[in-house]
């Protein structure tokens, strides 16, 4: 279904790793940590000021892909790991984007699942890489039928 968009990327869309947004998302996954959340903490610690929890990429805007529709349901989140160059500080821009890596058919028990892999990727605004994120994204013989209808 997707072998034409291997190799296809977003533009590059700039997000702001704001303080609220950093606050509410370390509250929603129960890890309040003084670094996420605490402003003398973040200026006491090595960097200086507070840096986002490592999964808070997840949020970010990555553009759109052109010929990679996927519906909003049904897609099955199968991995997700992050690399970082360092950690994403509170109050910078970030700009991100992400490419098709593959896409593979597999016979399963409930019929044919594509399997998606992309990267996502952020740099800062002096163009470095601070962070590579790898996602696979399973969709099932029932969301492939409704996309070909």
């Amino acid at each position: 279904m997707f072998e034409d968009a291997i190799g296809k990327k977003s533009n590059k869309v700039r997000n702001t790793v704001e303080r609220g947004a950093v606050r509410k998302f370390a509250d929603s996954i129960g890890d309040a940590h003084p670094l996420f959340v605490d402003e003398a903490a973040g200026k006491a610690s090595r960097y200086g000021q507070n840096i986002a929890p490592p999964t808070f990429p997840r949020v970010f805007d990555y553009g759109d892909v052109d010929g990679l529709d996927l519906p909003n349901k049904g897609l099955i989140h199968g991995e997700q790991i992050y690399h970082y160059e360092r950690p994403l500080l509170v109050g910078e821009d970030i700009h991100c984007w992400t490419e098709v890596n593959n896409y593979k058919e597999k016979a399963g028990k409930s019929g044919t699942m594509g399997i998606l892999t992309l990267e996502g990727k952020g740099e800062d605004d002096d163009g470095t890489l601070v962070f590579r994120a790898e996602q696979v994204v399973i969709i099932t013989e029932a969301v492939r039928k409704g996309m070909e209808a």
